[in-house]
């Protein structure tokens, strides 16, 4: 029973695995799909591991390196793939060897900025319950939404979003800085479902749904900037003096 949850993330491990294979053959709406199963089970690896009472400092260990794959190297060959697809001749006064340097080395950055994240969480006893710096799973949501808004909406927006080869080498980046930062942000675990102390997760579910309402499967695109704004609210305005 002790090994069921190392199992579940060994899973994940495997769900990143395919995602990065998925990739790198062009199927990035296939690889967004293994990337959300990949983070359903690290949600199982976690809530096995307390309903066992199965921790280990191997465990630990193992999910962040699951994590790292998942979360870091996939959503990262996403982006690549992306770009790849939308250099277009506009581009064609830029020598292909600088043009293909930027374009590996700019997604490069998200995995090395997913792996200090990790690393930054696993030493940082504040972070027990709340986040400094995007989670490496949100970052992971950020890039899969831009996918799935793209092939479920027919938003213009999002078409160009994707098209322009600056708009995602820029979205990468500040993905990549929101990983290392030590922006507050609340976390997704309810202990209760009081609305004290909860304040902020109501307000990411009020976003979500009058977004999804107002502007269908193109809203998949904003939860990650609504998960923000939702905590700075929590902890900037609702609960100043929370130390969650």
């Amino acid at each position: 029973m002790k090994h069921i949850p190392n199992l579940i993330t060994s899973l994940n491990m495997v769900s990143g695995f395919i995602a990065v294979i998925s990739a790198a053959r062009g199927d990035v709406l296939m690889a967004s799909w293994f990337i959300l199963a990949a983070m359903i089970f690290d949600f199982l690896d976690g809530f096995a591991a307390r309903l066992l009472k199965a921790y280990s400092n191997i465990g630990k260990e193992l999910d962040s390196l699951a994590d790292a794959v998942s979360f870091g190297v996939a959503p990262a060959v996403i982006i690549f793939d992306l770009l790849n697809t939308t250099v277009s001749s506009e581009y064609f006064l830029i020598r292909e060897r600088v043009l293909h340097s930027i374009l590996v080395f700019i997604p490069a950055i998200m995995p090395v900025c997913a792996a200090l994240r990790l690393a930054i969480f696993n030493t940082d006893p504040s972070q027990s319950t709340s986040f400094r710096g995007l989670p490496t799973p949100a970052s992971a949501m950020a890039v899969i939404s831009l996918t799935f808004a793209a092939n479920f909406s027919d938003s213009s927006f999002i078409r160009s979003f994707i098209d322009s080869p600056i708009l995602l080498l820029s979205y990468t980046i500040v993905l990549s800085l929101l990983m290392v930062s030590r922006l507050h942000l609340m976390s997704l675990k309810i202990k209760s479902f009081g609305f004290r102390g909860n304040e902020g997760r109501y307000l990411l579910l009020a976003f979500i749904l009058i977004s999804w309402l107002i502007i269908g499967p193109a809203s998949l695109l904003l939860i990650i900037p609504e998960y923000i704004i939702a905590s700075i609210i929590h902890y900037g305005v609702l609960n100043k003096n929370d130390e969650e």
